[in-house]
């Protein structure tokens, strides 16, 4: 059975979703959510009609119902404040709430992106113009959990194939939602291509566990070395992306002999608090106490801001995408002390210690973390060799024209050589 909504087709059949003649990637639970949706459109249906038919009446936590529908809605490019295809009724359950029509046949899709002969099956396409999801043909997610030394349960997945590189955690994530948005997702899928990428929920995030004592910077540092350590990795190059940069200097420097590579993008080795200027501390106090008041509201205004200075050019979908990551990813009282971790971070006694080849990349307009930041890691980095990008994004987005330019930079550095070369310190524009 085929069903049709906007520019979508849900194939049972072949348990594929596409979205004109693109394939958009879903796991498979996320996909027999939306099928189950889709067939019992014309009711409402509860948390136990899900757990029943979907998870065959298994225990679910609510987070993990919550992400299932974020990641259904997200694939179909809906949101939690729009609601436009799945509909949510307080105390009630959801609702597929979208136009369908089905057709028992098969009906392939075209080369040119409309789907075939659409008269015939009684479906009108939509005219609207098609979400565009990242494609990953043979890439498959595996996500598994392990213990850190003071006891927090992180989970962590592996995906690709080839030379190991690791990803440290940044300020907030979510596995499963990040691999399907249109943000982090693309991200993946470059870095995996080629290579086994293991990244992780820090701790407080994600599906790792959110209910800890220890939210601290060395706290962090725990969860980066009890994911190498479960993942049986001996060499492996690093990546560190904002917050994720000061974890893995610091890792770099406590087990040198791990790493083959140490990538940094947009990082920094003061927080906020540590490099702010006396009159600057006030800001820094009122953000937080913000973050208390706005972050877990329904209304994203709150959460806009901080997508504004993340994502300056994003967007509508990928703004939208990255206010509901930060919604479904933590609890504000988690947010609120990740930030206060996070600012008051300083790892500047240890660049002249590192001693592994190293990348820094830094976009002269990030707002999050200040091009000079990114400048002074690769001067205080022995032979760090430095890329200075035009643009804004604190995140790589696909589209934007530093894209291929950050990737073929990233890639060129951990191609394997015959010889390695000496490392030197460019700017490049």
């Amino acid at each position: 059975m085929r069903y049709f909504f906007e520019d979508f087709a849900l194939d049972t059949d072949r348990r594929e979703l596409h979205c004109g003649a693109e394939a958009v990637a879903v796991e498979p639970q996320v996909f027999d959510l939306l099928v189950y949706l889709v067939r019992n459109r014309e009711r409402v249906v509860s948390r136990d009609d899900l757990l029943a038919s979907v998870w065959h009446g298994r225990i679910v936590s609510e987070s993990a119902l919550n992400t299932r529908i974020h990641l259904a809605r997200s694939a179909i490019g809906d949101n939690g404040e729009d609601q436009r295809l799945i509909k949510t009724w307080p105390r009630k359950g959801i609702r597929f709430v979208g136009t369908v029509r089905e057709d028992p046949r098969l009906v392939d899709v075209k080369q040119s992106g409309t789907v075939e002969d659409t008269r015939q099956a009684g479906v009108a396409a939509s005219s609207k113009q098609s979400t565009k999801r990242p494609v990953a043909p043979g890439l498959h997610q595996e996500v598994r959990f392990c213990t850190t030394s003071d006891g927090v349960r992180i989970a962590y997945s592996a995906v690709g194939h080839g030379p190991p590189l690791v990803k440290a955690t940044q300020w907030l994530g979510h596995l499963e939602y990040d691999w399907q948005g249109p943000i982090f997702g693309p991200i993946m899928r470059e870095l995996a291509a080629g290579r086994r990428l293991v990244r992780y929920d820090g701790r407080g995030t994600g599906l790792s566990d959110w209910n800890v004592g220890d939210m601290s910077f060395e706290g962090f540092v725990r969860d980066l070395e009890g994911v190498i350590d479960a993942s049986g990795l001996k060499r492996f190059a690093l990546l560190g992306m904002s917050q994720g940069c000061a974890i893995s200097i610091a890792y770099a420097v406590r087990h040198p002999e791990r790493l083959t590579h140490l990538v940094i993008y947009g990082g920094y080795a003061r927080g906020r608090r540590k490099r702010a200027a006396l009159q600057d501390l006030e800001h820094v106090d009122a953000m937080v106490t913000l973050m208390r008041q706005g972050w877990g509201q329904d209304n994203p205004a709150f959460r806009q801001l901080w997508t504004s200075l993340f994502l300056p050019g994003g967007t509508p979908q990928q703004m939208q995408s990255f206010n509901e990551m930060q919604r479904i990813s933590t609890s504000p009282e988690n947010a609120v002390r990740m930030r206060q971790a996070m600012d008051s971070i300083d790892v500047a006694d240890l660049l002249p210690h590192v001693r592994v080849p190293t990348l820094v990349i830094h976009c002269r307009g990030d707002a999050v973390a200040p091009f000079e930041e990114g400048r002074r890691l690769a001067v205080e980095i022995p032979g760090a060799r430095f890329v200075a990008l035009e643009g804004g994004n604190h995140c790589p987005l696909q589209g934007d024209p530093t894209w291929s330019r950050i990737f073929e930079e990233v890639n060129d550095f951990l191609r394997p050589r015959a010889k390695a070369s000496s490392l030197h310190l460019v700017a490049k524009r």
